[in-house]
């Protein structure tokens, strides 16, 4: 693509640029508000008053211990205040509402993460294992006690020796069919069921996954029912564990390790959904490949990772605004007029949190299209096999950005916030710590985008199947990534990206809303077609040439997948943009826009000169492009991060309260009281030079 989307500014465009003062828009906050929270805008709000009550707040200073006793009776009151059923059937005491259980679960960040966490362990993992994995009598067995908590359970997947390779887990479940039970061993010390929540203390049972051997053969991966513990919380026969420990965050939750030695469990604990043992030993399958059966079973799952998504940007979130609420505060170093100047108005600050607003709103948008495609695929309403699978890519596709993006925003903010970010009263290094571990647990995010980039050289290789290079090449001319891959992995939020005409172009760099687009999918679309090409000798290749073949270019598919959630999230901002009536707020949030857009093309400015799709010139401009673009938002500051629509009780942080301004103002007043006094002392005079 040759470098056309950047056009020079010409003065006219300058003057126009100016003519409009940043001032003269405002955003109508509530109906950011509204967007931002998205479909299930209610059941948040209905989650964020709940969190109100301090009981439910993380409680800085308590040993891991007495942490972990908190949250759990805080999982107590969940319960009591009916927000964990939603997704469960109404003779569960449940509504079907899987996309607002999900909201509502994401909102639980603001107070603890650790309860937030605990909460997904019961009823996200193990009782969706029962739930999705099990048949009727399951449910009638296990979902009313695992949904009152009189039945704390642990989903014992990951192992010490295998975290993201489930398939290749070292737990065994072999079938007796005289006792007709099966037996639940692990072997050998890295088949130990590992970090698991719920697993250290509070856990009377767990869904265990384990390779399925009857009649002498290895039917691949299942989940069994497994009792752990008695009344008393001691362990039952052959099971045994330890404590994890203390641990870099989430130390309300009671993580540790299970064994078993030969754990005999009826035949009737094979959660069946999807594989089934008759009582003679005989295996049967609907599902005939046993990799797709694996797959389908796993997919089951996905909620976590949609729920990360969510959750981690929830986080983002909190972050700026405590961030952006103190620098618009806080003052430092004497400016022009005398005064302090105000850490927002400096324009590093403005550099530095700006963009990660910027990427923040893309991501509650993209999330909640995310959301949407959940709630159909596990509602029933769209329940298709490639609407699952198409569900399984995504979120793979999001879950890494927010998940790094968190972290990357409450680092930045916290640093942003000097050393009054480092007090633990102002939550944003234990906000840090906690979600350190988002970025690996629901999978390993590397893993995953590893996932998103097979699916793509997948619908990559169905374009162009049965065509000659000829074709192939008239095909690819003039194409977008949008024309050519929003078939299934590349674009199956939104379908397709709302009249991009009615957003206004970028103010200051006239890259209009298009030629974004087609800088960010033309770079997907490449970087797909590249690591594609270098992998078509693969098929005649061996086994071992063949893997060390794409070895060699994993890096450079992850980056693709990279990009290609980027795109996503970018095609999701847009379309809530042009989905707004209110002229300034729509304005405003197209600045927001450009600035997302702008700082992926900045981001990867190297991919774009090295490919010939921006000129150097192009290419030195775009940074002081951006720049101005901060200045243009930076009154909208404020506004921006309001429209998170927190409230104190969610932001608990003092120098986001209002009180860092009364400081500011207390010594304004002594100054001022002091130079009316006549009594200020005079600086003093530097030494005259003769």
């Amino acid at each position: 693509m040759a470098d056309t989307a950047v056009r020079p500014q010409t003065s006219r465009d300058a003057r126009a640029a100016e003519s409009a003062p940043p001032e003269a828009a405002r955003i109508d906050v509530p109906l950011v508000t509204d967007l931002l929270l998205g479909t299930w805008a209610d059941v948040r709000r209905t989650a964020r008053e709940m969190i109100k009550d301090p009981a439910f707040w993380r409680e800085d200073g308590l040993t891991h211990h007495q942490h972990r006793e908190r949250v759990f009776q805080q999982l107590k009151k969940l319960v009591a205040h009916n927000s964990i059923a939603r997704a469960m059937p109404a003779e569960y005491g449940g509504e079907n509402n899987n996309g607002g259980n999900l909201a509502s679960f994401e909102e639980l960040v603001f107070a603890d993460p650790s309860l937030q966490i605990k909460a997904g362990v019961q009823w996200g993992l193990f009782t969706s294992a029962i739930y999705q994995l099990g048949t009727k009598p399951h449910h009638d067995k296990w979902l009313p006690a695992s949904l009152s908590l009189d039945l704390p359970g642990a989903f014992a997947m990951t192992e010490t020796g295998h975290g993201s390779d489930v398939a290749a887990i070292g737990t065994t479940a072999t079938y007796d069919a005289e006792a007709e039970e099966f037996l639940i061993h692990t072997p050998f010390r890295g088949a130990w069921k590992d970090y698991l929540g719920n697993a250290a203390v509070h856990g009377k049972a767990a869904t265990v996954f384990a390779q399925l051997i009857t009649g002498g053969v290895n039917y691949g991966v299942h989940c069994f029912f497994v009792p752990l513990r008695d009344d008393d919380g001691a362990f039952l026969p052959g099971v045994g564990g330890e404590d994890d420990g203390v641990k870099g965050g989430l130390n309300g939750i009671d993580n540790g390790r299970l064994h078993f030695d030969h754990v005999r469990v009826p035949r009737e604990n094979l959660l069946n959904r999807y594989g089934d043992v008759a009582a003679d030993g005989t295996y049967s399958s609907a599902i005939a490949s046993p990799g797709r059966r694996f797959f389908t079973m796993l997919g089951a799952l996905v909620q976590g990772r949609v729920s990360l998504d969510g959750s981690a940007t929830n986080a983002s979130a909190l972050a700026l605004k405590i961030a952006v609420t103190y620098g618009n505060q806080r003052r430092q170093f004497a400016g022009a007029a005398g005064a302090e100047t105000v850490l927002m108005d400096y324009g590093k600050h403005q550099r530095r949190l700006l963009p990660r607003i910027a990427t923040t709103y893309a991501q509650a948008f993209a999330h909640d299209e995310l959301l949407q495609k959940f709630h159909g695929v596990f509602g029933g309403e769209t329940d298709t096999e490639q609407n699952r699978e198409d569900l399984e890519t995504l979120a793979a596709a999001l879950k890494p950005l927010s998940t790094w993006h968190a972290l990357d925003t409450l680092q930045e903010a916290r640093e942003a916030c000097g050393g009054a970010g480092y007090l633990g009263e102002n939550r944003l290094v234990n906000l840090r710590q906690d979600l350190d571990v988002y970025a690996t647990f629901e999978g390993d995010n590397n893993v995953l985008l590893q996932l998103v980039g097979k699916r793509l050289l997948g619908d990559y290789a169905k374009q162009f199947k049965g065509k000659d290079p000829k074709e192939i090449a008239a095909f690819v001319v003039g194409q977008t990534a949008g024309k050519v891959f929003h078939g299934a992995g590349l674009r199956q939020l939104g379908q397709a990206v709302a009249d991009l005409g009615q957003v206004a172009r970028s103010v200051e760099l006239g890259l209009r809303a298009k030629d974004q687009h087609e800088l960010l999918a033309g770079r997907v679309q490449q970087m797909v077609a590249d690591v594609a090409g270098r992998l078509r000798p693969a098929a005649k290749l061996g086994p071992e040439a063949a893997a060390a073949l794409f070895n060699e270019n994993q890096v450079e598919l992850l980056e693709a997948a990279r990009a290609h959630g980027e795109l996503l999230q970018w095609e999701a901002f847009t379309d809530a943009v042009a989905s707004i009536e209110d002229e300034g707020t729509r304005q405003i949030l197209g600045w927001l826009r450009d600035l997302f857009g702008l700082g992926l093309i900045e981001k990867h400015l190297a991919w774009y000169l090295l490919h010939g799709r921006l000129s150097n010139q192009r290419a030195i401009a775009l940074s002081r492009y951006i720049d101005r673009l901060c200045l243009r938002l930076r009154p909208h500051a404020q506004d921006l991060v309001d429209a998170f629509g927190l409230e104190p009780e969610h932001v608990r942080a003092p120098i986001a309260s209002g009180a860092e301004q009364e400081r500011q103002d207390e010594a304004a007043a002594h100054y001022a009281d002091l130079a009316a006094s006549g009594e200020a002392p005079v600086k003093e005079k530097k030494p005259q030079r003769g």
